[in-house]
């Protein structure tokens, strides 16, 4: 295979990965530790993507709930500055893996998601 080949299927390929893999630099996943230091007696934004009876079950200390399941949820980050830090979890990492990749498409870029949600959150409190 000559050498253009190669730089033409490098390059499509680069193309069609190069977006999702730039867009991912801007989500980091912390472990629990890692988490609670940069959210520890800090104002930062914090935000829980369960469903409200889920928050209402338990919570961290000054998060807000922003459900990821409500048709809103796009709209509900309008008024956060996307140049901010935000941190996001929700009950397991599932969704806030989900929703961390929707808000890095909405073009913040310093998202920090909780590994093992508030699940294992809970279960280091104990």
């Amino acid at each position: 295979m000559s050498k253009l080949k190669v730089l033409i299927i490098m390059g499509f390929f680069a193309s069609i990965f190069g977006v999702k893999a730039q867009t991912n630099s801007n989500i980091k996943v912390l472990d629990i530790t890692e988490f609670k230091e940069q959210i520890n007696d800090k104002k930062v934004v914090l935000v829980d993507v369960r469903t409200p009876r889920e928050f209402k079950q338990g919570n961290i200390k000054n998060s807000v709930n922003i459900d990821f399941f409500d048709p809103q949820f796009i709209t509900s980050f309008d008024g956060y500055n996307k140049e901010e830090p935000i941190y996001i979890y929700c009950q397991s990492g599932n969704r806030s893996g989900k929703a961390s990749k929707k808000l890095a498409e909405l073009g913040f870029t310093k998202i920090y998601d909780l590994k093992g949600g508030y699940s294992g959150w809970e279960a280091t409190q104990k």
